[in-house]
């Protein structure tokens, strides 16, 4: 893993893109230095997620984590409610930084830095951003399964397993649920027949 000098520079990621349902959430973090351990957050253990997660929170030198909605998802569609989320986090650090590295291969407008694909495999701040993005909406998707305990959102996190695609065929489309992606909209069409 390269960790970049300089305290101005954001890595930048998001998770949440394939699921069925609930938001897209996504973190910027600016390190002070690096830090041993971390690597793309779907190569870990909810265990070691978890507990690099407190270590980021704990000696990063900012971080942010924001969302997009299932709403803004319909609307907008899934790249530019990822986009909005990751632009939402980068404004919500307390030091504006000066130069982003961002997971992927899309730059957000109005920003300036590089678009890394498989960064989260490389770089230790866009790592340590995939970290806390993702222990963050698997926090939210354990919340909204207490409300929604009929789907398994706290097991599967809202992507398409089986088990969730019969939950979808059984039980029908939650507010949660995003109406415009394929298992879903067909959940929809079914319903209409």
């Amino acid at each position: 893993m390269l960790a970049h000098r300089g305290a101005e520079v954001a890595g930048v990621d998001e998770v949440g893109r394939g699921p069925l349902a609930g938001p897209v959430v996504a973190a910027a973090v600016i390190l002070a230095k690096p830090m041993p351990g971390l690597h793309d957050s779907k190569k870990l253990s909810p265990v070691r997620r978890a507990e690099l997660a407190r270590q980021i929170r704990r000696e990063a030198r900012a971080w942010a984590i924001a969302s997009a909605s299932t709403w803004e998802i319909h609307r907008y569609n899934i790249l530019k409610a990822s986009l909005l989320a990751m632009d939402r986090a980068i404004r919500a650090l307390p030091i504006r930084p000066a130069w982003l590295l961002v997971d992927g291969n899309r730059l957000l407008p109005h920003w300036q830095g590089e678009a890394m694909v498989g960064g989260d495999n490389r770089i230790d701040a866009i790592a340590a951003a995939s970290i806390l993005a993702k222990v963050a909406r698997d926090q939210e998707m354990r919340l909204l399964d207490q409300h929604f305990p009929l789907y398994g959102f706290a097991r599967h996190q809202a992507y398409p397993t089986a088990a969730h695609r019969m939950a979808l065929g059984r039980f029908g489309v939650t507010s949660l649920h995003r109406r415009d992606f394929g298992p879903v909209a067909r959940c929809l069409e079914n319903a209409g027949d």
